[in-house]
């Protein structure tokens, strides 16, 4: 493919001087590129394969960037960036120093709004709106928001407030059906009824109706004017739940029917107040592949379009989100009363398997982080032994519910922490950087962080047989390879152990670093010590290490401000006693994307990082009588 007019797009000016009868040509463009980019660095395919007309259609109608366009989540905004000037940028993709893979505004002035959790994009629209028209400002703003989305609280709250506000506002609901998993709840029920054709007049078929059997296109089922009229959309089942939100609803429209989008969006921009425009697309869109199994290719790593992905991983060792899904399974085989819990993220939390095998104790809230919290608390109530799985920024969204609903009442909820640490390329917005800072303060809350898979297995049954709240926090990818036990068996809460007995240092380390911490230690003599627990601490063993060695060295995938260290400093403070201590971990700032390898490299969370902040620190005895052989040449001691 040529892609001719592709190649003369690098603004969304470019793309306005184009004839509409182009568009469709460019979207093929588009496509083929999107395909062969994230092929090649990894990403999110299916989400961004589905929204390319509605991309091309969205900045072809409105005169962006002084037009907003807010995107939900954001990680189906590819040919937005392709359009706005970023296209050779995707060959950096998600990697270190790179192009993110979500809208950032430090990005690009196309960037209304910075997002990558979902549901945010009306509540900033509508701030958008309302500020536009108190400074005088004459601007169309857009939110696209997909249907899974839509089972979040925020978008309610925010369309609860739309109608007063008395600003125009237009919401494109993005609607393929799906979030990563198939959408659920009674949202997806009734945009189901909405999006439900009437019956063609023949059996032909193409557009959108080809593509889900449907027969003909969506568009061409009558004139675009009753599609788009509120009172008839969908046959006999009204968009009453929009309209008495006050939202004038129009649709639904076939979002791979460029004639059908532009029409809609002119026609929508042109009305006063909330607008809601339905529109639907495959996920998946034009690669046979995503489209057949668009779960599958919501996030890939690098692959040969020819190919597709690889069906199944190559052996190797677990990750720490396998070991919980197995663990899971095998607890709720000994145990009726467990129950697991998913603001929609089945695959990522590893809980593909435990739908399968017991559905009846499944449940997938849809992406409702507080809901799921509370959800929780309320099946402790009455007996069972939940387990939320969740990633740890996603469980940023419930932590009024975690103290409130969960924590105040001593509830015996386990809290599966996925993704604690450095995520990896997903950036910023991904990174578990403040979990053990804003769990360790919470009364009633065990926190353990293990260090390998067999203590992840240990400390998830551990906090299943309390009686009272847990959270066990592990990384995102694979462990050190260590075997995992079968049999279940609990660890003394509170107690640490030491992995590693030396002199003058000691590393108390929190997590999968201990494992660099044993490497640097080896060259320092140093102890090391498996924390094992951030609450509770194991306030004998610190005060013991604190009595006989020189420096304190604590090492955490948290930032230091407030986490693991900190609570380690306070022991030490309480105790009244005088001890040098340096605290390793993130620092106070966010932490960019790319491989967790090069990012604790930069960040001097490896062995070699270790040593050089030792080094500095201070210099103590021990170290200043290591022989310059034992370091690397870069770190060797003047």
């Amino acid at each position: 493919m040529s892609r001719r007019l592709l190649r003369a797009i690098d603004e969304p000016a470019d793309l306005r001087r184009l004839a509409p009868g182009q568009l469709r040509e460019l979207a093929a463009e588009v496509r083929a590129f999107l395909l062969e980019s994230v092929a090649r660095t990894g990403g999110h395919l299916s989400a961004n394969l589905g929204t390319v007309e509605l991309s091309i259609a969205l900045h072809y109608v409105f005169d962006t960037p002084h037009d907003r366009i807010v995107w939900d989540v954001g990680h189906q905004a590819y040919t937005h960036k392709i359009l706005t000037g970023r296209r050779r940028a995707l060959a950096n993709l998600r990697q270190f120093g790179g192009v993110s893979g979500f809208p950032r505004r430090d990005e690009s002035p196309y960037d209304a709004f910075g997002t990558a959790h979902a549901s945010t994009s009306i509540s900033a629209a509508l701030g958008m709106a309302v500020g536009a028209h108190k400074a005088g400002k004459r601007r169309h703003v857009v939110a696209v928001i997909g249907d899974g989305a839509l089972s979040a609280g925020l978008a309610y709250e925010a369309m609860n407030n739309a109608a007063q506000a008395g600003v125009d506002l237009l919401v494109v609901l993005n609607d393929n059906g799906m979030s990563i998993s198939p959408a659920v709840g009674a949202m997806h029920r009734h945009l189901g009824k909405l999006r439900a054709p009437r019956a063609p007049r023949n059996g032909s078929g193409h557009g959108l109706g080809r593509t889900l059997g449907l027969g003909r296109s969506l568009a061409r089922l009558a004139p675009l004017r009753r599609l788009l009229e509120p009172q008839r959309a969908g046959g006999s089942c009204a968009p009453t739940l929009f309209r008495h939100l006050g939202f004038n609803y129009s649709g639904p429209v076939d979002g791979h029917d460029l004639d059908a989008l532009l029409e809609a969006l002119r026609a929508a921009g042109e009305r006063s107040g909330p607008q809601l425009l339905h529109v639907r697309t495959v996920k998946g869109r034009g690669y046979a592949r995503a489209e057949n199994d668009p779960t599958r290719y919501h996030g890939v790593g690098r692959f040969d379009p020819a190919h597709g992905v690889p069906a199944g991983a190559a052996p190797g060792r677990p990750t720490f989100t396998q070991v919980f899904g197995d663990w899971l399974c095998d607890m709720a085989s000994c145990d009726e009363r467990i129950v697991a819990i998913t603001p929609a993220m089945r695959e990522g939390s590893g809980l593909v398997d435990f739908a399968r095998r017991h559905p009846g104790r499944y449940f997938d809230v849809g992406i409702a982080e507080q809901h799921a919290v509370t959800f929780a608390a309320g099946l402790a109530c009455e007996g069972r032994k939940p387990v939320v799985a969740i990633y740890s920024t996603f469980l940023q969204r419930a932590y009024d519910q975690l103290i409130h609903d969960v924590q105040l009442q001593n509830l015996p909820v386990l809290f599966a922490i996925d993704r604690g640490g450095l995520a990896g390329a997903d950036g910023p917005t991904h990174h578990g950087a403040f979990d053990l800072s804003f769990l360790r303060c919470i009364p009633n809350l065990t926190v353990m962080v293990p260090s390998d898979e067999n203590e992840c297995r240990r400390m998830l049954y551990t906090g299943v047989m309390l009686d009272t709240p847990a959270a066990v926090r592990y990384p995102r990818g694979a462990g050190i390879g260590v075997v995992v036990e079968k049999p279940m068996h609990t660890l003394r809460v509170g107690k640490a152990q030491v992995r590693r007995d030396g002199r003058g240092i000691a590393i108390l380390a929190f997590g999968p670093l201990l494992h660099e911490a044993l490497a640097a230690a080896e060259a320092l003599d140093a102890t090391v010590v498996d924390m094992r627990f951030v609450k509770p601490l194991d306030e004998t063993l610190i005060l013991q290490m604190a009595r006989s060695h020189e420096l304190l060295v604590t090492v955490e995938d948290n930032t230091v401000h407030g986490g693991a260290g900190s609570a380690v400093a306070e022991v030490i403070a309480a105790a009244d006693m005088a001890v040098r201590m340096l605290h390793l971990g993130l620092p106070d700032r966010f932490i960019e994307q790319g491989e967790q390898g090069q990012l604790h490299a930069s960040l001097g969370l490896t062995r070699d990082g270790m040593l050089a902040a030792i080094q500095a620190r201070e210099r103590p005895a021990a170290l200043r009588a290591l022989p310059a052989a034992y370091l690397p040449e870069a770190l060797a001691l003047h």
